[in-house]
C-alpha cells in the first residue's frame, strides 16, 4: 500500500536546524503494526499519526522507529503546523488526545505553536558516578548545586547538569551504557544541559535516547518542558523568567534548534507547562509499505 507522509522540521533556529518529524493525516485505517512499519521506513526520531477522537479535536499517536511513545513535543508542533498549512485548522486553541492525556494546543497567528504538557513529576535522584561513567565525563564535570534527577512532563528523562558548554559539546556518550541505565530506570533517555549558552538563552542542551534508536536528538520538546520545571524548582529561574524560557539544542549536530517554554506559576507552584516553537519546510512524500 502507498502512504502519504508529510515531513517537516520543527524548532529550527536556522534553515538547516530543527528536528524533522513525519506526519500522517487521516490515519484511522492504519493498524498499530502498520504505523510502526511506516515510522521505521520514514526513519525520523518520531512520526505522528492523526486520528479522530471522541475526547478532543484530534487523537495523535507517536512512533519512534522502534516503538510507540506517549508524547512527542517536536512531532506535535509538526502535526499542528501541517494541519494549519493544509487548511484543516486556523489559528486558535485546540485539544489533542495522546497517551499522556488530553492536552491543549495554541496555534498563533505568527504560525508558532504552543503545546500544554502534563504537570511535572520530580522522581528519583541519580548517582553521579553511574551517570558520569555512561557519558565518559568526570564526576567533577557535573554541577554540585543541582541534582541528577528523573523528571517528567509526559515522558521520563534523566536531567544531567554539567558545568559548562565546553564539557557538554565534547561529551562522547557510551550508548550501550545509556541504553542499560534507561532500561533500569524506565526512562526515555538523558537530557544533558548547561546554563552556559551561545545566545543568551536559558540553557544549552543535548538529548540522548539510544533505547528508542535515537542516538542524539536535535530538538526535544518534552525534555525541555521537564527542564523548565526543574530549573524553577531549584531556583535557577524566577517566576518572571519562567514566563519565557529559551532552550538551545542541536548545535552539536549542526542542526541549531530553539525550543521555547512557559510556566504558569501561582503562589510559587507550577500550575501549567507550555512548550513550543515554529516549524518549516513542509514536504509530501509517498512511501510504499
Amino acid at each position: 500500500m502507498k502512504v502519504e507522509v508529510y515531513t517537516i522540521n520543527a524548532f529550527g533556529k536556522t534553515e538547516d536546524g530543527g528536528n524533522p518529524a513525519g506526519v500522517v493525516l487521516h490515519a484511522d485505517h492504519l493498524s498499530e503494526d502498520l504505523m510502526q512499519e511506516i515510522s521505521k521506513k520514514v526513519g525520523f526520531s518520531e512520526t505522528a499519526f492523526v486520528q479522530k477522537s471522541y475526547k478532543a479535536d484530534f487523537k495523535v499517536r507517536f512512533f519512534t522507529p522502534s516503538e510507540e511513545v506517549d508524547l512527542c513535543g517536536h512531532a506535535t508542533i509538526a502535526t499542528f503546523f501541517v494541519l494549519l498549512k493544509e487548511g484543516i485548522i486556523k489559528s486558535g486553541k485546540y485539544t489533542q488526545e495522546t497517551k499522556a492525556g488530553v492536552l491543549n494546543i495554541e496555534v498563533n497567528e505568527n504560525n508558532s505553536i504552543l503545546m500544554n504538557q502534563p504537570l511535572p513529576q520530580f522522581l528519583e535522584v541519580m548517582d553521579k558516578k553511574e551517570i558520569a561513567n555512561s557519558l565518559n565525563i568526570k564526576e567533577e564535570d557535573i554541577l554540585d548545586d543541582l541534582p541528577i534527577q528523573i523528571v517528567s512532563t509526559g515522558l521520563k528523562d534523566i536531567l544531567v547538569p554539567v558545568k559548562n558548554l565546553n564539557i557538554l559539546l565534547h561529551i562522547k556518550p557510551d550508548f550501550d551504557k545509556i541504553t542499560q541505565i534507561s532500561k533500569k530506570y524506565n526512562v526515555v533517555g538523558y537530557h544533558v544541559f548547561t546554563l552556559e549558552t551561545k545566545l543568551d538563552s536559558t540553557a544549552h542542551c543535548r538529548n540522548f535516547a539510544p533505547l528508542y534508536d535515537i542516538l542524539e536528538e536535535s530538538a526535544t520538546g518534552t525534555s525541555n518542558g521537564a527542564l523548565s520545571t526543574y530549573l524553577f524548582k531549584y531556583k535557577k529561574v524566577d517566576e518572571n523568567q519562567a514566563k519565557e524560557m529559551i532552550f538551545e539544542q542541536g548545535y552539536s549536530m549542526n542542526q541549531p534548534s530553539e525550543i521555547r517554554a512557559r510556566l504558569i506559576i501561582k503562589d510559587q507552584e507550577i500550575k501549567g507547562v507550555k512548550v513550543g516553537g515554529s516549524a518549516a519546510g513542509v514536504q509530501k512524500k509517498i512511501y510504499e509499505i
